[in-house]
């Protein structure tokens, strides 16, 4: 990904907690932070670009050409129990499964990947215009980011987009959506290059509240631009949040507190 910082539209969440609320918050705009349950280790050498749990197991896909793949790990040690390599050119993105099949992106080739989720055997690709960088589904439909303020709407059989959405904060669009989680009827996107995990209407776009991360994130990533949060998984059957990082050495399970 294209190496610049994201700092636009971010005023509400980078001011002083104890300053005024200005007119670059908008109103009923949460504003949270998360703190650690528990700690669990994490390939620290893994490009992390997706993470989502199916079933109780744990997926992760991770980018960098003649690096990336897609796995399923073992969230208490860490280990890679199931793998599968993405080969060059390509650059491994966003993952999510839809019953037996496993999609994942790649990020500038317009190329998505279709895995068999029990057996990791790749059974199809599909193609899709501009980058793809993050991926969720809400049950109906995949949702992927493209590095812009857009969210696409995809039909998992056909593959037809179905609908577009801008995601705004403060009325105006905020760019570098990138790993995505569907969480409990909102969609979750971390911002690119920043600490900060937006909360997202899926009907609006509008954005709900942001979560800050800069508490939990581990202090040898903590001055790398690309080692941020790209990970984040939702257990729907047990409300559980998970997030890891680019590179971090551990994942964390976390809890969403109110400031």
């Amino acid at each position: 990904m294209p190496s610049r910082l994201n700092i636009r539209f971010l005023c509400a969440l980078i001011l002083p907690l104890a300053m005024p609320m200005t007119a670059c918050a908008q109103e009923g705009f949460e504003r949270q932070s998360a703190e650690i349950i528990s700690t669990y280790p994490h390939d620290a050498e893994a490009f992390t670009q997706g993470l989502f749990i199916y079933d109780g197991s744990l997926y992760e896909s991770t980018g960098q050409v003649g690096e990336s793949t897609l796995r399923r790990v073992e969230l208490a040690s860490g280990e890679i129990l199931q793998s599968a390599d993405i080969h060059p050119p390509l650059f491994g993105e966003g993952s999510v499964r839809v019953g037996d099949e496993i999609f994942m992106l790649s990020w500038q080739a317009g190329i998505g990947l279709i895995f068999n989720a029990d057996s990791f055997e790749q059974v199809d690709t599909f193609s899709y215009p501009g980058e793809g960088w993050g991926l969720t589904y809400d049950g109906t439909r995949l949702i992927m980011s493209d590095g812009t303020a857009n969210l696409r709407f995809l039909d998992p059989v056909s593959m037809e987009l179905t609908d577009i959405i801008q995601v705004t904060l403060n009325g105006r669009a905020l760019d570098d959506l990138n790993e995505l989680e569907w969480v409990d009827g909102e969609i979750w996107a971390n911002i690119w290059q920043s600490r900060y995990i937006m909360r997202i209407d899926p009907d609006s776009g509008h954005v709900l509240g942001s979560i800050n991360l800069a508490g939990i994130i581990p202090d040898s990533v903590a001055g790398s631009r690309d080692a941020v949060a790209n990970g984040i998984a939702w257990n729907s059957e047990t409300g559980q949040i998970y997030v890891t990082g680019k590179l971090w050495p551990e994942l964390y399970e976390i809890r969403v507190i109110d400031h």
